[in-house]
């Protein structure tokens, strides 16, 4: 195959935040830029839809998996499974397995997890993120992503299968390479969000483990280099990774003020916050006159949550937010029973929040936002194919 004349390569590292970026030697000699990047309030299931759209959340319709909306639940059904033993239905091979069985089921083609949902209050959630955020109509609002729009304007890219391991992804992109001419290539490596859970920001497997990316993508250029005249490498995350120092048992705290759960109020205990909505009148009074009693974390303010773009139409995903300080994990929480030693989803503003945006070219102008990829990598596509509008 002629040798091509431009590739722009974008590597996306789940949570290889600005603070390990700046202390760790990464693609020294090819990296021009190194830079902050601010992240969105939430998880990956809010950072990664604002990536590929250039949307904020409110725009986008995606935050966190599970919303209050028993009217529309998929998991109805499902209530008797609480009267298996916790000691069963609790652990985490099992729960992956129903997990599989479910998505199947439900015919989902998005990322599905059960986590540590309890099965007598499921029935009253639905699920937001049914359908693959990468292929067409996969975004809640309807708003088209970065992939939609090259594939309406007939511009071909390679993209990595989310599924995939790290070592899947780079095998699939280096065949690419020969078998067909692409200006754009998105390359998925989320193996490090799993390392900084597991083990936190300073452990040894952390920095093996960016040692290793400095090797693959090293490889991954010269591979690149091989089929095309210039490389163009940009690199970034979706959010950083904060240590844990603490832990809440927020439910414990809350399940004794005397309101009933699907009744008088209904709450998802995600790892960092806690989302409430009140259905009957004196719940939101009462629930915050317990949250006021614990140090460690605040309620937002709607002004808050306006500025960072996750003021949703009908409270979609919680009527009061209460946020962790960094560092604290709620635990046990509805996403896990076990301590983990780092975490994100805390203030964007938190240092250990912060994503990472490198590049091997001058960048203007450089990217301060995580919505603000959508148009780099846009921008990218359409110059590679001399179409720039």
């Amino acid at each position: 195959m002629k040798k091509q004349q431009r590739l722009s390569l974008c590597v996306f590292i789940d949570a290889f935040g600005w603070e390990l970026a700046r202390k760790h030697a990464f693609l020294d000699g090819i990296l021009a830029l190194k830079a902050p990047l601010q992240t969105i309030f939430g998880y990956s299931s809010t950072c990664d839809p604002t990536i590929i759209t250039g949307l904020l959340p409110r725009d986008h319709g995606h935050f966190a998996f599970f919303r209050y909306a028993p009217s529309r639940s998929p998991f109805r059904w499902y209530r008797p499974l609480s009267y298996l033993p916790k000691s069963l239905m609790n652990r985490g091979r099992v729960r992956h397995k129903l997990s599989q069985w479910f998505k199947k089921l439900h015919g989902y083609t998005g990322y599905f997890q059960l986590y540590n949902m309890p099965f007598d209050r499921l029935h009253l959630f639905d699920y937001s993120e049914k359908r693959d955020l990468y292929e067409k109509d996969g975004i809640n609002s309807g708003a088209p992503t970065l992939f939609d729009e090259l594939r309406a304007r007939g511009i071909p890219y390679f993209m990595s299968d989310w599924r995939q391991g790290e070592e899947a992804n780079l095998r699939d992109f280096k065949a690419a390479l020969g078998q067909r001419p692409f200006g754009f290539a998105y390359v998925y490596l989320a193996a490090m969000d799993a390392v900084l859970h597991a083990h936190g920001t300073h452990a040894p497997q952390v920095a093996e483990k960016i040692q290793w990316y400095d090797r693959q993508l090293r490889d991954l250029i010269a591979a690149a280099e091989t089929h095309y005249e210039t490389v163009r490498l940009f690199v970034f995350s979706d959010h950083g990774m904060t240590d844990i120092h603490d832990l809440c048992d927020l439910i414990a705290l809350v399940e004794p003020a005397g309101l009933r759960f699907g009744e008088d109020y209904a709450a998802v205990y995600d790892s960092t916050m806690a989302r409430f909505w009140f259905l009957k009148p004196g719940a939101r009074e009462t629930i915050e006159s317990v949250l006021v009693t614990e140090p460690r974390g605040r309620c937002m303010t709607r002004e808050e949550l306006a500025a960072w773009g996750c003021d949703f139409e009908g409270d979609t995903y919680g009527e009061l937010f209460f946020l962790m300080n960094p560092g604290v994990l709620i635990c046990p929480s509805f996403m896990g029973e076990k301590p983990l030693a780092g975490m994100h989803g805390y203030s964007p503003e938190d240092a250990g929040s912060v994503a990472a945006f490198m590049s091997s070219v001058p960048v203007s102008p450089l990217p301060n936002r995580l919505d603000d990829l959508y148009r780099l990598m846009m921008r990218e596509a359409l110059e590679g194919e001399n179409r720039l509008e």
